[in-house]
This record gives structure tokens, sequence and C-alpha cells, in this order.
């Protein structure tokens, strides 16, 4: 018995469920808390916090470990969900759950935890965190398909040498067979999916009790006027689906935005060469271990969506709180406000956030007209 003490975040999920029950028998003294970070009600009436509570107890009732629950509704209004809003008003596509990591788990979540005297937090992340010469490292998950570096990449060493991940070394498959055999309340339950600690939801009647939005043109690169949408804020590059443009020929794609004007630009075409760019600039530098590359420009793997394979790049320089990077392959859909997020092998180094996609091809191509 090790005797150290770990609180486990328990989101009533079958990740944080397995990795409460792995350090239970690994001889930590385990306490589960449940973080309530949102509390609104969903379309259908119902409050998936609740739920979800209901089985975080569940499991910690099965595995004989005390539970807790703490609220951290406002520090996610203040940190994150604001941001996520403003983000949108001004025509970009978030992505929160790398701010949600660093605010609420690895920060206020981490903190509590330190104040309930815990040696260690704990998270059903997909991650490892190895340490190397001396230095606490962020690493890949084992399961590439389940691999959570990507959005735990504004997290420091300082903070990691104090994380367990105690499923990140294992396939999801495993996990699931794990929760089978010991009969947890969530060994079937489903993936959360949707936005950080809020969940699945019509994102666009969601998002439009938050912020307004107006019809405007669907436009060519040539200035032509395809069509109608629902509001900007409503489409992201490289997007096909609930457009809502038909007729002959290939599908309509997201390969621009004129915010200005509320104008969406799209063209036909899966490979578009409006689509697809060379080059970035990112910002909002964040390391790992607070140390950026040296001896640049540098040859790294990155990506700049989730679940994408690793793509080679050249780190060509850094000027201030600005990185630059030419991509080896030309990228499609390379998204404002996105993370890239940078990789040596299984290590992740850090990331930014992308600011500028390009010179790119859409930027290249015919502007569009002014009306």
């Amino acid at each position: 018995m090790n005797g150290k003490t770990v609180v486990c975040g328990m989101s009533g999920g079958v990740d944080s469920s397995v990795a409460a029950l792995l350090l239970k028998k690994e001889g930590y003294k385990v306490i589960g808390v449940f973080m309530k970070n949102w509390e609104e009600l969903d379309e259908n009436g119902t409050c998936t916090a609740t739920k979800d509570y209901e089985d975080a107890v569940a499991v910690c009732e099965k595995i004989g470990i005390p539970y807790y629950a703490v609220e951290f509704i406002k520090e996610y209004r203040e940190n994150v969900f604001n941001q996520f809003l403003e983000e949108y008003k001004q025509g970009h596509t978030p992505n929160p759950d790398v701010l949600c990591n660093r605010e609420i788990k690895f920060k206020v979540f981490f903190e509590k935890a330190l104040e309930l005297g815990a040696d260690y937090i704990a998270t059903g992340h997909y991650c490892q965190n190895p340490v190397i010469d001396g230095v606490t490292q962020l690493a890949k998950g084992l399961d590439p398909n389940k691999d959570q570096s990507y959005f735990l990449c504004a997290v420091r060493s300082k903070v990691l040498e104090k994380v367990l991940f105690p499923i990140g070394h294992l396939p999801k498959p495993e996990v699931r067979k794990i929760a089978e055999e010991y009969d947890l309340i969530t060994k079937d339950k489903k993936d959360s999916t949707g936005i950080c600690f809020i969940g699945e939801r019509n994102f666009r009647d969601f998002l439009s009790k938050y912020i307004q939005t107006k019809d405007g043109d669907f436009e060519s690169l040539d200035g032509k006027v395809i069509g109608t949408h629902m509001g900007s804020a409503y489409y992201t590059l490289g997007q096909r689906k609930g457009l809502g443009l038909g007729g002959p020929g290939e599908p309509w794609f997201v390969v621009g935005k004129d915010i200005e004007r509320n104008v969406v630009v799209v063209e036909r075409g899966l490979n578009h060469p409006a689509l697809f760019c060379d080059e970035l600039t990112a910002t909002d530098i964040s390391w790992v271990t607070d140390v950026a590359p040296s001896d640049l420009p540098k040859t790294l793997n990155c990506k700049v969506r989730y679940r994408q394979a690793d793509q080679k790049c050249t780190l060509v320089k850094i000027e201030g709180d600005r990185l630059f990077v030419e991509f080896d392959t030309p990228q499609r859909s390379v998204t404002p406000r996105q993370s890239i997020v940078f990789y040596e092998g299984d290590i992740c180094l850090g990331g930014a956030m992308i600011e500028t996609p390009g010179p790119s091809y859409y930027k290249m191509s015919k502007p569009v007209p002014e009306k």
C-alpha cells in the first residue's frame, strides 16, 4: 500500500470510472470528485449533469471510495464559455476543450484537490506523462484512436508532475473490458460528445440563445450569389453538411468567410484548391516544459485538428508570441482559432492558436469583389 491520496475527477463516464478503480487496486487512497460546471437543461428538458453525477456516485460506492461534488460554474462561464462565445461573435470556430483543460480541470480542479490534501489528481484522459531527464513531459496515449494529448497541449510540466493518467497506457476496448469485469454501471455508457461540460446539443439552437446572427449570402469566389445562409457564425471552413446548397455537380464546401459583409464563401469539390494552405501563423503559444524548441527552423510533427494523423511540418521561426509554420503537404481546412499542436515522436511539445492560414490558395485566388 503506497498510502498516497489521489483525487480522481469523476465525470460519470467509463474512462474516469476505470481510472478510479485501477488507482484503488494499486493501493492509493482515492477520493472521487464530480465537477459541475454547467447548470442549464438541454433541449429535452434534461440536466445531463444530474445523470452523470448519479453514475459517478454509483461507481464510487461500487468500488468503495468516498466522493464529493464541487461546482465551478462561475469559473467555467467566465474563463471558458464567455471566450467561446466571443470567438463565435468574431466569426471564428473555436474548440473550447484546450481552454477547458487548462482553466478548469488542470487549474481550479487541480488547486481544489491540493486544498483537500491530495498528493495527486487523476483523470480518465488517454495521455501519459513520462519523466525524461528529470522533466515531466506530456505523451500520447497508447490508443491512437483515443489519444487526447492534443487537448492537453496547454497544461504545463509543473502541473503534470502531480497528475496520474491511469488508463493512458490502455486501449479503449481494454478499458471497457475492465468496466464489464467489475460490473460498473458505466460499462456500456456512450462516450461524451459535444461542447466540453455542456454536452451534445442542437448546436444552432444552443448558440442562438447567446449570440445574435442574421441571414446573409453564400457566394462563390467570383462573387456569384449561390444561396442564403442563416448566420456566418454557424459555418466553419471545410463544412459540407447543413449548407442547403444543391444543384448538379460536385457538392459545395465552405472555403472562407467575409465577416464584415456577413458572407460565407463556398466552392464545389472536396479538393478545391481554396480549401488548402501551405503554411500558417499562430499565436497564444504554450510549451509544456516552458522551453521552446531550439535550432530553428526545425522539423516536427503537428496536428491542426483532433484525430488528424501526424503531419510533417517545419517550425520556421518564433517572434514574440507568434510562430510560423510550413507544411510538407498542403493542409485542408486549417481553421483560425483552432489549435496547432506539435510533437516529437510521441511527446507533445505544446501548441498555439491558429491565427492566419496562409498565404493560402484561397488568398491567392481571385478576391471576392466588394458589393
